[in-house]
């Protein structure tokens, strides 16, 4: 029934204008706002929606992924433009210094949104 329905995923921010902000600043993706609700224009043509909920809480879990080539040079790339990644030494999730997570999976590194939405930079698979 559902098969040929082009879905999308979405999440929740408690401020629209600092998501909004965040998104196509400081990510540099292309954003579109209308009735208060952001949709983030994704490679590929997925889209993501992101709607106001004042009482937000974010996940605790990755909401949103973004495959890249090279793990290393997006951390810096997006580390200049002010992004924080999270540093994790727990028994299973470790990251080095710049936050990045090797050898047990693919190799990722998570950050932060301005809503506390966890998402990823990890390596592309092929």
């Amino acid at each position: 029934m559902l098969g040929e329905s082009k879905a999308f995923s979405g999440f929740a921010a408690p401020d629209i204008s600092k998501a909004k902000e965040f998104y196509s600043k400081t990510l540099g993706l292309k954003v579109t706002e209308e009735h208060g609700l952001l949709t983030l224009h994704l490679a590929g043509g997925n889209n993501v929606l992101i709607y106001p909920k004042p009482n937000h809480v974010p996940a605790t879990f990755t909401v949103l992924n973004f495959p890249v080539d090279d793990v290393d040079l997006a951390v810096d790339a997006l580390t200049k433009r002010g992004v924080r990644f999270e540093k994790y030494n727990g028994p299973e999730i470790k990251t080095d210094e710049k936050g990045i997570m090797r050898g047990n999976g693919p190799t990722i590194a998570w950050f932060k949104d301005p809503a506390g939405n966890i998402l990823s930079v990890l390596e592309a698979m092929m």
